[in-house]
């Protein structure tokens, strides 16, 4: 059966057989801070009183040199009691960079990769297309099943029908692939991202980046992928007249027909995360203004779905509604109709369910912003031991570390599990660069930015710290992901 749900759902941001959310930068961008991290400097979020403390303005020289320290067990393997600069090796306790010595540029941000998920078949439209280990246990199933039936159409077949069968489940996935294809052109034709097509256990999942603007988009993009497979049914049963009845190609023909007008009419069932529960949710926005209206009302009709289908799929087998002969059917074949009903019931109910939570974080997105969760941040040079640095930091009311060069010009981030990783005796003896990662143009992050063009701006380039400025390129502050991380479980906890 064809995607249950497809990415860039408004409440999604990833239409697919779980309808789960493609905040896909929280999975890639975004991630909790460990305990080492969150105790390195004070947790407090930037007041607006803060801001004038975390300016800074070029040519300022705060490098103090250290005093000299009681000679530590460190001292006696032969170390100095100067700090070390970027370019110098570590000592035996001091954590070295990947990438080489302390302060040579290593940890650099990671380029954002490509998204993966499977075997890449192509890429249509240049939206990549995969296919996910979980197709080929499909594929198999189908195979075997699809096989049985041809051995009472066709008995002279033999072995040779599971052959046909193979042939069967290729091309049926072939048709998920052009309904999924078919959200994706819409999607491309209204300027949404696809981040990529995947073929998988249930279906194939479109990932679209963004939700549409309008309600009548999101009608039509739903709405394309079922009319597709509509069309292919309609195609196959015409095709079925030019050929003969009770051949290898009629019943290919006509189990394709079938199968496309089955993923036809259950993805145009009214529920989330099924095409037609975002029909639903369009119209319902349409007439009420508002889409967080739309998504209510179309998850939970996409429950009350997921009931009915862990019920009512079970008994309409038993009962012969389907066209099935009940004398026929065993007790294997009535707890696969259970299992069959339950799984398809869970993927519903947990596509609706995630559309109502991605719906309320998308609510209150435009409440994150970059200046409002930007840690104060005080500028040092390379060569400032780190004890220092933290002391300027915790008299300044400052959370983060940001390294200049002699005319005050920003170079790197000093990064806190960086800082974590160095044990306090140690910290005198420790220049500052030795734990900086190199900033980069994409770590620069406007202090005016907010909502998804942040979240799409952290997911660009990942790293742990930006370096926020403003416009006139002046650093106002430090922005962790720890810290945006925390900020949306708040949403999500808070009630739309």
């Amino acid at each position: 059966m064809k995607s249950l749900a497809r990415e860039g759902d408004s409440d999604t941001g990833a239409r697919g057989p779980a309808g789960g959310c493609s905040l896909v930068l929280m999975t890639q961008t975004l991630r909790p801070a460990t305990d080492s991290e969150r105790h390195t400097i004070d947790d407090r979020p930037l007041t607006p009183h803060d801001r004038d403390a975390t300016r800074y303005r070029d040519g300022a020289d705060h490098t103090v040199r250290p005093r000299k320290e009681p000679v530590n067990q460190d001292d006696e393997r032969g170390e100095n009691d100067r700090p070390r600069s970027g370019a110098s090796e570590p000592g035996p306790d001091e954590p070295r960079r990947p990438g080489g010595p302390a302060g040579g540029g290593g940890d650099k941000p990671r380029r954002a990769e490509e998204p993966g998920g499977g075997i890449l078949m192509g890429r249509p439209f240049g939206v990549p297309v995969y296919v996910a280990p979980s197709w080929f246990l499909v594929a198999a199933l189908i195979t075997w099943v699809f096989g049985d039936q041809i051995q009472r159409v066709l008995p002279d077949l033999g072995a040779a029908r599971y052959l046909v069968s193979l042939f069967f489940a290729v091309a049926f996935y072939a048709s998920v692939l052009v309904h999924e294809l078919a959200h994706t052109v819409a999607a491309l034709r209204f300027k949404l991202p696809v981040r990529r097509i995947q073929l998988q256990f249930f279906g194939g999942v479109s990932e679209i980046e963004k939700e549409t603007e309008t309600p009548g988009r999101e009608f039509v993009l739903a709405f394309v992928g079922p009319l597709l497979s509509l069309v292919l049914a309609g195609v196959f049963y015409l095709t079925l007249y030019a050929v003969e009845p009770g051949t290898v190609p009629g019943v290919l023909l006509g189990g394709l027909m079938i199968s496309n007008l089955i993923v036809a009419v259950f993805n145009l069932l009214p529920g989330l995360p099924l095409d037609g529960g975002r029909m639903l949710r369009a119209v319902v926005w349409k007439i009420t203004g508002k889409p967080m209206s739309g998504t209510v009302a179309a998850a939970w009709v996409g429950r009350a779905l997921a009931v009915a289908v862990l019920i009512g799929l079970p008994l309409l087998t038993r009962t012969g509604l389907l066209g099935n002969e009940t004398d026929e059917i065993s007790g294997m074949d009535t707890v696969t109709d259970a299992l069959l009903a339950a799984i398809l019931a869970a993927i519903i109910w947990t596509g609706a369910g995630n559309s109502l939570r991605m719906a309320r974080l998308r609510e209150h997105l435009p409440e994150l912003g970059a200046r409002s969760l930007t840690r104060r941040a005080i500028p040092v040079e390379p060569a400032t031991p780190l004890s220092e640095a933290l002391r300027r930091a915790n008299e300044a009311g400052a959370r983060a570390l940001v390294v200049v060069d002699g005319q005050g010009t920003p170079t790197g981030l000093v990064r806190e599990t960086a800082i974590a990783g160095v044990p306090q005796h140690r910290r005198p003896w420790v220049a500052v660069s030795g734990l900086a990662q190199d900033l980069t143009e994409g770590m620069r992050v406007p202090a005016e930015l907010s909502g998804q063009p942040l979240l799409d701006h952290l997911r660009a380039s990942p790293a742990t710290e930006y370096l926020v400025v403003e416009d006139t390129g002046e650093i106002y502050g430090v922005l962790s992901t720890a810290d945006v991380e925390r900020a949306f479980v708040r949403a999500m906890a808070r009630p739309s």
